[in-house]
């Protein structure tokens, strides 16, 4: 991806929250291509499948506790458990389980995870407000719209500041897709968006702890928190995105105003959007991938004496770690996924726990792995070569991982997939009720069966 940086003069700024709102509040149900409209589907359904996949982790668990001290109302369902909670609380929880295995989707121009704070806030919503799903379908396409093309004016500068992007953007994409699910006009979601604009969340310290999963529950819940204030009167500066004091302007450097509004209402940012293969921070898997080809070739991890592995700088500043030792710090170890990709040939939620992440041969395997940055390369590239006990040399150059933009995971793959995830947690019967219902989203009278399908 190109780093070039646009800044532009304070004078030059659209009226960018009276564009976005004016758009969310406007535009017509359904109106995109089939494609789009089917990768919506895709992204709700991987969503499902990642928020009830984590639904029983410890972190959850915490989050819960947290919550239940306030003692709040039964509104709104917690995927992949029984309890149901007020519906702030339900976006918080539900966005913290679909990010804890960051197993969850990538908007692949600006690493923005965005069903995880937009989709957590308009499922809570609608379960208390008896939406129809195709209406669920509309703010979350919209909503994913807005997130991403803001991030797009801002990415990658944003990012590099210790922002972590999915969050800070994420909270103003919920607020567009609550207020689009509320049906209020263009001043009210132009309210919606400037008070979510004065909640930027999330810090990439935080990466390699339960903290990061918290960021996108805490914009789903900040996003819904903004629509229902805008609903009742609350007010915002009208500016509150593009003003020399706004949002864009305070935690960015980067400021391409046309890369928010460009073919707005023509081109969708969903269609940007990918689905992971390997449960782990995205840069890694162009390295698991090649990791996995050579050992699907016949390359054995004891035949291994050490690997040479060039990758860009980013993958080694997200994903530096050469000595995890839980598996939340294995997501962020281009060493741990290599290593695992040998071992294993898969990287999901299993190959990262911590029992793993502190294996002998795996420790072992880590520390004969030498990787060196290359910014000739893309982020969405890696070079992979393997010197044998017995002299030989292996390598294997992957230019584009699976699951990626160029080679994205099929409806199948897909499947798999959230079978893998939501299985061990509700069971067969009623995973496969559930996984229909994500593919039939559009066209039911509610999501309360759904959102009963997927209670445990």
């Amino acid at each position: 991806m190109a780093h070039n940086t646009v800044v532009s003069a304070i004078h030059d700024a659209p009226p960018l929250t009276q564009i976005l709102a004016d758009f969310v509040s406007s535009h017509p149900s359904r109106g995109w291509t089939d494609a789009v409209e089917h990768e919506a589907h895709r992204t709700f359904l991987n969503w499902v499948g990642c928020a009830v996949g984590a639904a029983m982790h410890p972190a959850v668990s915490a989050a819960l506790a947290a919550m239940q001290e306030f003692a709040p109302p039964d509104q709104a369902s917690l995927l992949g458990r029984g309890t149901r909670v007020d519906m702030g609380s339900a976006a918080l929880l539900n966005g913290i389980s679909s990010h804890l295995f960051d197993f969850d989707d990538t908007h692949w121009k600006t690493l923005i995870h965005p069903a995880g704070p937009v989709a957590s806030s308009i499922l809570a919503l609608a379960e208390k407000t008896g939406a129809s799903g195709r209406e669920v379908i509309d703010a979350l396409v919209l909503g994913i719209d807005i997130a991403c093309r803001i991030g797009c004016g801002m990415y990658p500068e944003h990012y590099d500041r210790g922002w972590h992007i999915t969050g800070s953007t994420g909270a103003i994409g919920a607020a567009a897709a609550c207020a689009r699910l509320l049906k209020l006009d263009a001043r009210h979601t132009a309210m919606a968006l400037g008070i979510a604009a004065s909640q930027p969340i999330g810090l990439r310290e935080q990466f390699g702890t339960m903290t990061k999963a918290f960021h996108p529950g805490a914009a789903a819940r900040a996003g819904l928190t903004a629509a229902l204030m805008a609903s009742h009167g609350y007010t915002s500066s009208p500016k509150a995105l593009e003003a020399a004091r706004g949002y864009m302007q305070v935690v960015s450097s980067r400021l391409d105003w046309d890369k928010v509004t460009e073919e707005l209402g023509q081109r969708f940012e969903i269609s940007s959007n990918t689905y992971k293969p390997f449960a782990c921070g995205v840069v890694i898997h162009p390295s698991i991938d090649g990791c996995v080809q050579l050992r699907e070739a016949g390359l054995r991890a004891e035949e291994i004496e050490s690997v040479e592995l060039r990758v860009h700088s980013l993958v080694l500043e997200l994903t530096g770690k050469t000595s995890p030792k839980k598996g939340l710090e294995g997501k962020f170890s281009v060493y741990h996924g290599c290593a695992v990709g040998f071992v294993f040939g898969a990287a999901g939620e299993t190959e990262f726990s911590d029992e793993v992440v502190n294996r002998a041969d795996i420790a072992s395997l880590r520390n004969r792995i030498r990787a060196t940055p290359d910014d000739d390369l893309d982020e969405t590239s890696a070079d992979v070569t393997v010197v044998c006990k017995d002299g030989r040399r292996l390598h294997v150059f992957v230019e584009h991982a699976i699951g990626s933009y160029k080679l994205p995971m099929s409806d199948q793959h897909l499947e798999s997939k959230f079978d893998d995830l939501v299985v061990p947690i509700l069971g067969f019967g009623k995973a496969a009720s559930l996984k229909s219902l994500c593919w039939s989203l559009a066209s039911l009278n509610s999501v309360h069966e759904l959102c009963e399908k997927a209670r445990n």
